[in-house]
């Protein structure tokens, strides 16, 4: 078998300690294909309570190759060869892609045009960047799966068809009842403690066990505010299923015996509790008011307490503001915006979190946040709360402030306050102060109070490798690498770093093979590790 330079990079094992071994110890059974594997960077799995944002610098949203190309360097950087000990999936995986297609409702907006309405939905290009450097770490073309249950008939309009087909990914159209699609297309999970529903189909693969999903937003409002990866899940479920925003009194269509028979008392019961905890606009009354949010939230956190993905994502290379094809422009449609933001990180919850902030609103306004800490799915709605880090495409990390990152102001009709003497515009932002409680619920995180420097990853490595450390308290620090006879071949970090973890790289293309050494030094403290380039 011949192995690339990139696979022969991701397919290396951390060595023990600062432990060199040779090339035969190292790969052994890893050269056969069946045992090959992949799975996110280690940074991000060891960093699960965190949030990754990574820059883009796209002029135009039409500017398709571009966008392709920031798929394919974030897939580079974030996707890599895992060994089966480390967590790594199989890559004869199926992969089951759940991007944002949805409805673009062509026939029922007036001045309606493809170009205006892009916004609506992931950008194609950039999941068919994602796909291509996917297949890079192993995954064959035919283990590809892209899964919306909703408007097929648009999945053109938005590119998704003729991009399935330059990348062998599977794409039909799987709008049809639990009744009408195959029984292979549909994947039934039962929902344990759930509040609606006791059991869901999904959309084969998409929560099978031999899948391996990867969630990916669009970063846009919606009625129900911004509603990013945690909604979009609800798109990977059959008809009638996934219609979560039907309101109290819906049925839904689906079957009695998949929906709890108490379901109405107990989300009246939570409904009630909550506006007594004066979640922010549940007062809203009617239909279209807070008890319609309870019942929403509750379906939807009902379908996420199942359904577990590798990542989470969000595409904000633009973002749009208004509900769907509508929106608060003087023409009565939605608008783009170039935001050049990818979101990203293993818990849903704290995506959306900082997705919502970066909208230009308050995470703390909207309620599904209160009810996904209250059902354990997460430990804080403070955005304060989450380390952010800024993800680059050579695979560095650095700890980063989250006021550094600039806002948009996508516009919203979410549970829009026009009573009680209350006025609002139709579209408006939800950006008033909340003040975040403290609560025992809220995650602690433990920093430790020494300085830390981690074995470099993957070690031996070719062409470049990871080095992890951690600083107690903000400063200045560099990280230098050095061969044997001393001399400096590479700076892998030089600057000011707030405290906690961060990551650097070094990308090797000139240096000869054999150990290296690299040195942290920080206001008097130094620790040194080797590692070993293997050409």
């Amino acid at each position: 078998m011949n192995i690339t330079r990139r696979t022969f990079l991701k397919t290396t094992t951390v060595a023990a300690g600062a432990t060199l071994l040779t090339p035969p110890n190292i790969f052994g059974k890893y050269f056969k294909n069946d045992d090959k594997c992949f799975g996110v960077h280690s940074f991000i799995e060891n960093h699960p309570e965190a949030v990754f944002i990574m820059k883009t610098n796209i002029d135009v949203k039409t500017n398709a190759a571009a966008i392709k190309k920031a798929g394919l360097d974030f897939g580079d950087s974030v996707f890599i060869n895992r060994t089966a000990a480390e967590g790594g999936t199989p890559v004869s995986t199926k992969i089951a892609l759940k991007p944002n297609i949805t409805c673009r409702y062509a026939t029922t907006t007036p001045g309606y045009t493809t170009l205006g309405t892009m916004g609506i939905v992931t950008d194609s290009n950039f999941v068919e960047g994602i796909i291509e450097s996917l297949k890079t770490v192993g995954v064959a073309k035919n283990n590809f799966y892209i899964r919306e249950t909703n408007c097929p008939s648009d999945f053109e309009e938005g590119g998704y068809i003729s991009m399935a087909a330059r990348t062998g990914a599977n794409i039909k159209d799987l709008s049809g009842t639990v009744d009408t699609l195959d029984a292979a297309d549909v994947q039934w999970v039962d929902i344990n403690n759930g509040i609606w529903f006791k059991k869901l189909p999904f959309l084969a693969p998409v929560n099978s066990p031999d899948s391996y999903l990867i969630n990916i937003a669009k970063l846009k409002t919606h009625t129900m505010g911004m509603t990013l990866c945690a909604k979009n899940l609800q798109g990977s479920i059959a008809h009638n299923y996934q219609e979560h925003c039907r309101i109290f009194s819906s049925d839904m269509d689906v079957s009695a015996d998949h929906v709890h028979s108490d379901a109405r008392e107990v989300i009246t019961a939570n409904y009630n509790r909550h506006l007594e905890q004066k979640i922010p606009r549940w007062d809203r009354p009617g239909d279209n008011g807070g008890l319609w949010m309870e019942t929403w939230c509750s379906r939807c956190l009902d379908t996420n307490s199942v359904t577990k993905a590798g990542l989470h994502i969000i595409e904000g290379i633009y973002g749009r503001d208004g509900n769907f094809s509508v929106g608060p422009a003087a023409d009565g449609t939605a608008t783009d915006y170039m935001c050049n933001y990818i979101i990203f990180g293993k818990n849903q919850f704290l995506v959306d979190n900082i997705g919502i902030w970066l909208g230009g609103h308050e995470p703390g306004n909207f309620g599904l946040f209160h009810l996904a800490v209250e059902r354990g799915f997460t430990t804080t709605f403070n955005p304060a709360n989450i380390p952010v880090y800024e993800w680059k495409s050579d695979g560095s990390a650095t700890l980063t402030p989250l006021t550094n990152f600039t806002r948009a102001a996508l516009k919203t009709k979410y549970l829009q306050r026009d009573y009680n003497g209350q006025t609002e515009e139709l579209w408006h932002m939800v950006n008033e102060s909340y003040d975040y409680p403290t609560s025992v619920n809220e995650q602690k995180l433990l920093r430790p109070d020494t300085f830390v420097l981690r074995q470099n990853y993957p070690n031996p490595f070719n062409p470049s490798t990871s080095i992890e450390f951690y600083i107690p308290q903000s400063g200045n620090v560099k990280i230098e690498v050095y061969d044997v006879t001393g001399r400096v071949v590479y700076v892998a970090a030089d600057g000011y770093y707030s405290a906690g973890s961060h990551l650097a790289n070094w990308k090797n293309a000139n240096n000869s093979s054999g150990v290296y050494f690299y040195r942290m030094l920080f206001n008097g403290y130094s620790k040194t590790k080797s590692m070993m380039l293997l050409k």
